[in-house]
């Protein structure tokens, strides 16, 4: 979280715009010697809460662009309030995609070393690995992921019930079919994306709208993009309506995606984005998880299973990039399951 003297700092440069240590030093009242402001500035930069302008004495400080995206939000008091009594972003927003995302990392340098080390521990324990002892280990995470992504979508399949119907096909009593065919086209779906590598070294619409076919296959649920409204339990946030609209932020999404550098940024904007934009009339966010993964086993990197996310919490953390445009809570729920997988799997 953000301290109380860093909040002042940031406040300040909100109202004042750009300005100099000097400025800052001289306008906020914080028994700090001067030196000591100059390290929090450093630290507010490498959090990506300020960016600056130019050299030694000519620098200036000011909000940086992703400040509202990445800064911290208690999801647990924010939720104090009904759903009627807050104050959100109603309606989808463009520039988030255009403009925000755009040459700034949502990343810390902090959270990203974390990750790095993480993904080489993953590798060092992959090499040790014989194809057949890799095979199953990614099986078991692909069962936990099935599960898992079902259950958020309200499915009552237990753990143990998924594996018996991945494994030996076998359903449980008392389940319904559809239940039972969501996990399998899950199973599917993450099948063909380990059998073709390559497939998501670019992300296109017309990629995303073939794994979202794979997941709703006898399911009663349309394909292709949507061509009207959909709402959204839980949140006054409305999605697009219009099918024209929705290819374009689509599109715009994977411009995004595709030119990002680091895998993890990659995964985690297709991962928040699919589901923020709503381009089909079901099966958005379980598109979203292959989406994400596939990304991820496209660059080598570790596959996430998200067993251990409560499901509560999961859809709180994406309602609430969905009404403030805040990806921190849902950032950290990507960072904790990715070591999940990591020292869990492999």
């Amino acid at each position: 979280m953000i301290n109380e003297r860093e909040q002042k700092i940031i406040d300040f440069v909100t109202d004042a715009g750009e300005c100099s240590s000097k400025q800052i030093f001289d306008a906020v009242e914080l028994p700090i010697s001067y030196a000591t402001l100059k390290r929090i500035l450093s630290d507010l930069k490498s959090k990506h809460y300020l960016v600056s302008t130019g050299l030694g004495k000519g620098t200036k400080y000011q909000l940086s662009p992703i400040f509202e995206l990445i800064q911290p939000i208690d999801m647990e008091l924010y939720y104090e309030k009904e759903v009627d009594e807050r104050q959100i972003k109603e309606h989808f927003n463009f520039e988030l995609i255009r403009e925000t995302l755009v040459g700034h990392s949502i990343f810390t340098t902090s959270e990203l070393k974390k990750l790095e080390s993480l993904q080489q521990k993953y590798t060092m324990n992959i090499s040790g690995l014989s194809e057949n002892e890799y095979g199953k280990e990614l099986e078991r995470l692909a069962i936990d992921l099935s599960w898992k992504s079902s259950q958020i979508e309200g499915n009552t399949y237990s753990l143990l019930e998924t594996e018996q119907l991945l494994k030996e096909k076998e359903t449980a009593a008392g389940k319904t079919k559809e239940e039972a065919i969501m996990l399998l086209n899950h199973k599917d779906a993450l099948d063909f994306i380990i059998e073709n590598k390559g497939y998501l070294n670019q992300l296109t619409v017309s990629k995303i709208e073939e794994i979202h076919s794979m997941l709703t296959k006898e399911l009663g649920v349309e394909r292709n993009l949507r061509k009207r409204r959909v709402g959204i339990s839980g949140t006054n946030y409305r999605p697009l309506d219009n099918e024209f609209q929705i290819l374009e932020a689509l599109e715009e999404t994977c411009k995004v995606v595709n030119g990002k550098e680091n895998v993890f940024e990659k995964a985690l904007l297709a991962l928040v984005l699919v589901s923020y934009i709503q381009p089909f009339m079901d099966g958005n966010k379980r598109t979203a998880r292959i989406v994400a993964n596939a990304i991820l086993m496209e660059y080598g990197h570790c596959p996430q299973s998200f067993r251990t996310v409560d499901s509560i919490h999961y859809k709180k953390a994406m309602l609430l990039f969905y009404e403030q445009n805040n990806i921190t809570s849902f950032k950290d729920i990507f960072i904790d399951q990715f070591q999940f997988a990591v020292e869990t799997y492999f």
